[in-house]
């Protein structure tokens, strides 16, 4: 009896994986990012915007009058303070893509803390076309 060879099937998948903000992110052969199979939440990012509106609320209020008072209070520096504040000022769309998940159309925690503009369709349009 001959010996029978065993059936090899090769099936290529063409894409791309580009690091974006310290993550890895699989293209398509278009060139359109693939969405990831579950959200991915950044609970670190998720953190700093929940402490972000916190603190701005405290403002808001008048428990706390300066960002030093909310810096002694939290045992943290005045800076971080003043950087993490700075993401209540992202627009709803990406601060609701943090929360979701929806990790391709919001920023890492890097990129947020980090200088973006303040006008909601500036941000979109740098997210939309990021420095490389």
């Amino acid at each position: 009896m001959p010996r029978q060879e065993p059936a090899v099937v090769t099936i290529k998948v063409p894409f791309a994986v580009r690091k974006r903000g310290g993550r890895k992110l699989v293209l398509a052969p278009d060139g359109a990012p693939m969405p990831p199979a579950a959200p991915y939440i950044d609970s670190t990012l998720v953190k700093a915007v929940a402490r972000a509106f916190r603190w701005q609320k405290m403002l808001e209020t008048g428990r706390y009058a300066t960002i030093k008072e909310i810096a002694k209070a939290e045992k943290i520096n005045p800076s971080y303070v003043s950087r993490v504040l700075r993401l209540t000022l992202l627009a709803p769309a990406t601060v609701e893509a943090i929360l979701n998940g929806r990790a391709t159309t919001g920023p890492t925690l890097a990129e947020a803390m980090g200088p973006f503009p303040v006008a909601w369709s500036e941000q979109r349009n740098a997210r939309a076309h990021p420095a490389e």
